[in-house]
C-alpha cells in the first residue's frame, strides 16, 4: 500500500519511521508545509517526498495527519474528498464547532478514521483495563491520572494549544473514558501560574486539576503541569474494592522516595512522551494500517475525539468561571 504522512516534525518522523517499517507499506511519501523539510527528512529516512498538494494528487490507500494543530481540519477533510482513510493527531479542530463539522463531513464521504490517542495502545494501559474488565479491582471507586511535562512548551505555542485541560489532560481523559467505559457527567476544574508568565500572557495556566464524575459515581481527580522538572511523569491509577492497578509505575518513573534506604527507582527517568509511549506510537500505527487494509474498524474514532473534547472544554469552563459544569452545557 501507498500511505502519504503531512507533517515531519518530532511526532511526525517518529510516525515516518514506523510506517517505512512496516512491510505492508511499499510507499511511503512525506510532505510538509515546508518543501525542503520535507525532503530532508525523505532523504535520511529513504523514502519519498512531495508537496502538500502532489500528495494529494496521488492514488494513495492512506494519510496520516501530524502536521500542526491548525492544519488538521483542512487536511483530513482532504483526504475525506479524496475517500482515503486518515489517521489524525490530536485535536481534529480547534474547536467543539469545527470538531462537528469535520466529523460530519468524514461521515458523508464515508472513510476510516482513527484518532491519535496512543494511551490506548500501551501495554500498561491495556493491562489495567483488562483487569477492570476481568472485575480483578472489584468495584471502582476512585480513578486517579497525571499528565507531568518536564518543560514548558515554547511560548509562541500557548496561544493556539487550546489550553492545558485540551491540549495535555485530554490523553487522560480519552483514557478514562477507553479504560472505564463510562462517560464524564460533570467535572469541577482549577488551575495556578507558577512559573513564567508567558502562560497568563496566553490566558492559560501551567498547573491544571480537575475532579470529574463518571455517570457511576466514580470520582476521577486529574493533574497536569508543564513543570515537572525531574522528568515526563504519566500515570494512571484504578482504585477499587478489592486492588489497586498503577499504570507508568516502573523503574523510569521520576518519582523520589522520602523514606529512609529507599532506593527507588533505579533507571533515568523519561525524557518526553516519544520515550515513553514509543511502543503505543508503533502499535497505533500497525493498527492503521489493518484499518486501511480494511481488516479492523478504527480503535479510536473521531466520535471518541469529540466526547473526550467535550470534557476537556467543560474542565476550562469550570476553571474560568470557578463552577461545576455539566457536560451537557457543552455537548448539548
Amino acid at each position: 500500500m501507498r500511505v502519504g504522512l503531512i507533517g515531519v516534525g518530532r511526532i511526525g518522523t517518529l510516525h515516518a519511521e514506523t510506517l517505512r517499517d512496516i512491510p505492508e507499506v511499499e510507499a511511503l511519501v512525506l510532505a510538509d508545509a515546508s518543501t525542503s523539510r520535507a525532503r530532508e527528512a525523505a532523504e535520511k529516512l529513504g523514502v519519498g517526498h512531495a508537496s502538500v498538494e502532489e500528495l494529494f494528487a496521488m492514488a494513495l490507500d492512506g494519510v496520516v495527519v501530524a502536521a500542526a494543530t491548525s492544519a488538521h481540519a483542512e487536511l483530513v477533510l482532504r483526504a475525506a474528498e479524496a475517500g482515503v482513510p486518515v489517521f489524525c493527531e490530536k485535536p481534529l479542530a480547534a474547536d467543539v464547532p469545527g470538531t462537528r463539522e469535520v466529523l460530519a463531513r468524514v461521515k458523508a464521504a464515508g472513510i476510516p478514521l482513527q484518532m491519535g490517542f496512543q494511551r490506548r495502545f500501551d501495554p500498561g494501559y491495556q493491562a489495567a483495563r483488562a483487569a477492570l474488565v476481568a472485575g480483578e479491582l472489584g468495584t471502582l471507586h476512585s480513578v486517579w491520572a497525571c499528565t507531568l511535562d518536564p518543560a514548558p512548551p515554547a511560548p509562541e505555542y500557548l496561544p493556539t494549544s487550546g489550553g492545558i485541560f485540551r491540549d495535555c489532560s485530554i490523553h487522560d481523559i480519552d483514557a478514562i473514558r477507553w479504560l472505564t467505559g463510562r462517560e464524564v457527567v460533570e467535572v469541577r476544574a482549577t488551575g495556578a501560574n507558577k512559573g513564567a508568565d508567558f502562560f497568563a500572557a496566553a490566558d492559560d495556566v501551567d498547573t491544571g486539576h480537575a475532579l470529574l464524575t463518571l455517570d457511576d459515581g466514580t470520582l476521577v481527580s486529574l493533574a497536569a503541569s508543564r513543570y515537572n522538572g525531574a522528568g515526563y511523569d504519566v500515570r494512571l491509577e484504578l482504585h477499587g474494592s478489592r486492588r489497586t492497578v498503577v499504570v507508568g509505575l516502573d523503574e523510569r518513573v521520576p518519582l523520589a522516595s522520602a523514606e529512609p534506604g529507599a532506593r527507588w527507582p533505579t533507571q533515568r527517568a523519561y525524557a518526553n512522551f516519544a520515550e515513553r509511549f514509543h511502543s503505543a506510537y508503533v502499535a497505533e500505527l500497525r493498527a492503521f494500517v489493518d484499518v486501511i487494509a480494511g481488516r479492523s474498524e478504527s480503535p479510536c474514532s473521531g466520535e471518541d475525539a469529540l466526547a473526550a473534547l467535550y470534557v476537556a472544554e467543560a474542565c476550562e469552563r469550570a476553571r474560568r468561571e470557578n463552577r461545576t459544569v455539566r457536560i451537557d452545557e457543552v455537548s448539548g
